[in-house]
């Protein structure tokens, strides 16, 4: 049968494409399955550097994919939730989890792909519930894997009878760092170690490659599957940046470390009685290194790399953190976004308990205000340093986290039925002031993307406009403070005072608009820069009336009697005159 490049192209090509696909949908059912009790597992279970290794390999065995779990990672340290020094060993662990792919591919199931599809189908299609149609998504992707693992062999076979193939890997077996910089450079194109394994573990079964050919393509897929956590973490704080480097000199130096080893002959030896002695004892695996299969050798001489690095490089992960830092100097996160004063030995005593919510509640209402004089300010000027959109995400990421472990703590405290009546009213008033937090967050939010949204179209605002910005935020955000200052101090005349300056900022925002509506009729701006002027006052207006509402719960059961009575006397702000006055 004659060779055919194109043949070759098509199905290795298609089959990695399908085999890329059944990773990907596998992985995102496991994550759906997993849920939210993935990230929860991975914050907890990481306090040493030895749990992070068994969190990460588990996590990463579970969703099958190490760039997932380092990317999330990555995305945790980025957030405050984790360390640097408990990153690297989740890090270190998701090198050991993916190999799990590695082994089922050496089981060689393609003969049941069809039928395992046709399983995962009926699943999907056929059942209502969302969890068992995520299985449904799991077992489909798990067909899919060998199905392209099938398609792949058949468009791999004929490259063991191509010259210019033979070549290249004998030109690999000849000079060992050629393989690793093939394995590297085809591991950044594809993305997915798991897929480049794959390839080499087909080729292999072919023929096309010999296992010393291809134990430096895999020392170079796993340098290449690194790229994937550098490039998450591009645009992310510095301790991130960390964490995502330290996946990369975590696996060069593993490679720097067992190349010479492999071609000084040890390294083989050592995967050899390792099979024969040590895996051996596991249940399910039978047979010795010399009666497994090429693909499950490979498999072998992946896992065994991977977790023989990880635990001779485990007792230096000071010295690794170290490393990071001098590579990517600055300082670390600004802040740090699990609670502070929520602790949960002082739920049995109600007074201190409540004592210590209102004290994160009021660390929430800090940040709430920064960020929304943050997002004014990074709408005014969005080329500043110190501020960027993924700094704000982090500020608003700490205080919907904090939303959820102060509202769960007055829940626990409330449901131990110690408090007295007093105590469960401020309960009540502390679980309402953290949802006008948290919404205070999310309006700042949205002008954090109205920024964006302005940078992105190029719309330019008129000096009146933002003049316009400039003394309604600055008032806005001065009443904000006078009533987190009311909250903590109960003071009732500060609190009256945030009800009439909202009478004046909704007065501001009513004559905002009636100006901008006037300089749209004169053509000063236009429609597009009008709805986002109309929208930022919008969210800026929100934030006001959510300061009402903290104020109210200072002022008690008159609150909103008070609040119509100040109302009713401050019509006279509404003048032109003491508007302008008020806000300069």
């Amino acid at each position: 049968m004659p060779f055919s490049v194109q043949d070759v192209l098509f199905y290795a090509l298609g089959g990695l494409g399908i085999f890329l696909f059944g990773i990907k949908y596998m992985s995102e059912g496991l994550q759906s399955v997993a849920g939210e009790r993935m990230r929860e597992f991975l914050e907890k279970g990481t306090k040493t550097p030895l749990r992070g290794v068994i969190t990460g390999t588990l996590v990463t065995a579970l969703i099958q994919s190490s760039s997932g779990t380092t990317v999330l990672t990555v995305g945790l340290v980025n957030a405050g939730l984790l360390t640097l020094r408990q990153a690297i060993g989740v890090i270190m662990g998701a090198n050991i989890g993916t190999t799990m792919t590695a082994y089922l591919i050496g089981f060689k199931l393609e003969h049941y792909s069809l039928p395992i599809i046709a399983i995962g189908v009926i699943i999907l299609f056929f059942v209502k519930n969302k969890k068992i149609a995520n299985m449904g998504q799991v077992i489909f992707g798990f067909g899919m894997l060998f199905y392209g693992m099938s398609v792949m062999g058949d468009g791999l076979k004929p490259l063991r009878d191509w010259p210019v193939f033979l070549d290249l890997m004998i030109s690999v077996e000849n000079n060992p760092l050629l393989g690793v910089a093939i394995g590297t450079a085809f591991t950044f194109i594809v993305q997915s170690s798991s897929a480049t394994i794959g390839v080499l573990q087909e080729l292999a079964d072919q023929g096309a490659v010999t296992y010393y050919q291809a134990v430096p393509i895999l020392f170079g897929d796993n340098i290449g599957t690194t790229v994937t956590a550098l490039l998450a973490s591009i645009g992310t704080t510095i301790a991130a940046r960390r964490a995502a480097l330290t996946h990369t000199l975590f696996n060069l130096s593993g490679t720097a470390l067992f190349l010479p080893l492999f071609l000084l002959g040890i390294f083989p030896e050592y995967v050899r009685l390792a099979t024969n002695y040590f895996f051996v004892l596991f249940p399910g695996f039978e047979g010795t290194w010399e009666t497994i299969n090429i693909r499950m050798q490979i498999a072998q001489t992946h896992g065994m790399f991977n977790i023989t690095n990880t635990f001779i490089q485990l007792p230096f992960v000071s010295y690794l953190a170290w490393a990071v830092t001098k590579l990517v100097p600055g300082a670390d996160a600004q802040f740090d976004i699990k609670p502070r004063y929520l602790e949960p030995r002082l739920l049995a005593n109600p007074a201190v308990a409540l004592g210590q919510a209102a004290r994160e509640t009021l660390r929430m209402g800090q940040y709430a205000s920064e960020f929304f004089k943050e997002s004014v300010q990074f709408f005014m000027n969005p080329k500043s340093k110190e501020l960027n959109p993924l700094y704000l995400e982090q500020k608003e990421e700490l205080i919907n986290r904090l939303d959820t472990n102060i509202t769960d703590y007055l829940v626990k405290l409330s449901s131990s039925k110690k408090m007295n009546e007093d105590q469960s009213n401020y309960a009540q008033t502390l679980l309402q002031a953290i949802n006008d937090l948290e919404r205070i967050g999310d309006h700042a939010d949205n002008i954090v993307e109205l920024a964006v949204y302005s940078v992105e179209h190029k719309i330019k605002f008129s000096d009146e406009a933002m003049a316009s910005v400039r003394s309604m935020a600055r008032l806005t955000g001065e009443t904000l403070d006078a009533a987190l200052k009311a909250l903590q101090t109960s003071d009732r005349s500060l609190a009256r005072q945030v009800i009439k300056n909202d009478v004046v900022i909704d007065n501001l925002e009513k004559e905002f608009r009636e100006g901008h509506i006037m300089r749209l009729n004169e053509g000063i701006c236009t429609g597009t820069e009008g709805s986002v002027f109309l929208d930022l006052l919008s969210n800026m207006e929100r934030v006001g009336d959510h300061s009402v509402n903290i104020a109210e719960y200072v002022l008690g059961q008159m609150g909103a009697v008070e609040r119509l009575e100040v109302k009713m006397a401050s019509k006279r702000i509404a003048s032109g005159e003491d508007v302008e006055r008020k806000i300069n």
